[in-house]
């Protein structure tokens, strides 16, 4: 089995990573700014980290074989992901991404059509900017994982589809997916990879 940090274990779509990792048997560092709630938890080392300390989070993750990232976008870039994660000497990282930079038709992405909400443009943008950045790593093995347009709490079904760059839609006209089937996804990833380098999308 593996041993995978990751960022922002304490969050929505960092939890359930956590657990489903667990629950294939892997050990988690589970990094956070404050990680206190993983404490005590077995199979997870908790790691109270300020992203922005590079040297403090480069070392709650050596000795990884991979960083899961579900960080957000807007105020951390790339850079203060990357740098550390390259620093620690971990080849694989993954990244929870969004919808924002997903295709709806050519040179179309969610985030330019008209009827997308403007409170999360700062954050789909910055998603977008992150992206862009991965693409241009030349040392990492790292995948950018992004999520249908809603993106919610919900069951684990195990039944969802995989794109590339362009936003599934179900047989109803609706985009979406649970944290639950996401982090499945995720996962099967890590353990199986077929989209090094590369972004792929999650859906219904």
């Amino acid at each position: 089995m593996s041993r995978i940090a990751i960022i922002g274990a304490t969050g929505h779509v960092g939890t359930q990573l956590l657990a489903e990792a667990l629950r294939r048997g892997h050990t988690v560092t589970g990094i956070a700014r404050n990680a206190a709630p993983l404490e005590g938890r077995e199979g997870v080392s908790a790691r109270s980290v300020d992203l922005f300390d590079a040297n403090a989070l480069a070392g709650a993750m050596e000795d990884h074989d991979a960083v899961f990232s579900s960080a957000r976008f807007a105020g951390v870039p790339a850079s203060a992901i990357v740098g550390p994660v390259r620093e620690a000497g971990v080849p694989r990282l993954m990244v929870v991404g969004g919808a924002g930079s997903l295709f709806v038709a050519p040179g179309v992405r969610v985030i330019d059509t008209p009827e997308f909400p403007p409170q999360y443009k700062e954050e789909a943008a910055a998603g977008a900017a992150f992206l862009d950045a991965l693409r241009a790593e030349k040392e990492l093995d790292w995948t950018f994982v992004s999520p249908s347009a809603e993106f919610v709490d919900g069951k684990r079904t195990q039944h969802f589809r995989l794109g590339r760059d362009e936003l599934l839609v179900d047989g109803s006209g609706r985009s979406w997916i649970t944290f639950q089937d996401f982090a499945i996804a995720f996962l099967d990833e890590f353990e199986k990879p077929a989209h090094i380098r590369q972004r792929f999308t999650v859906g219904y």
